[in-house]
């Protein structure tokens, strides 16, 4: 009930325009997909595993320093770094603290992307990112 709330309230300061401090990021941090490959041909669905250097993983919610959770963006570029990352189709959230998932993605080419986001979901000051890598579904 208290995350529950707290994910209204951050909601509707996020609707007010209220602004929020940025979680740090140390120098050298860095997220990279482990699986798939940088041009993978790839049959659905796409098991993707996700791994982090110089920060650990926390879930969603967790005020820790040094650590955030995952994001993936799907056939989409980071729009605001300043804002918290939208929850829809091109981007999904891992906010348990997962670094393993499956995607159904339909045939044909897309680009994926990690982004590390904080206990607010806001990608950390600098970004951690991972590079865009290419895959075409089958």
């Amino acid at each position: 009930m208290i995350k529950h709330l707290t994910a209204i309230t951050f909601a509707a300061a996020l609707a007010a325009g209220a602004a929020f401090a940025q979680s740090p990021a140390p120098a050298g941090a860095k997220v990279f997909f482990i699986e798939p490959k940088d041009g993978a041909e790839i049959s659905g669905p796409v098991s993707v595993k996700m791994g982090i250097a110089g920060m650990e993983i926390a879930p969603a919610g967790t005020e820790k320093p040094n650590s955030g959770h995952h994001h993936i963006l799907i056939d989409k570029a980071l729009a605001d770094p300043k804002s918290p990352l939208p929850a829809d189709d091109n981007h999904k959230h891992f906010g348990k603290g997962q670094t393993d998932a499956t995607l159904e993605l339909k045939p044909g080419k897309h680009t994926l992307q990690l982004v590390l986001g904080d206990h607010n979901h806001a990608p950390h000051v600098p970004p951690v990112v991972s590079d865009v890598i290419t895959i075409t579904v089958k």
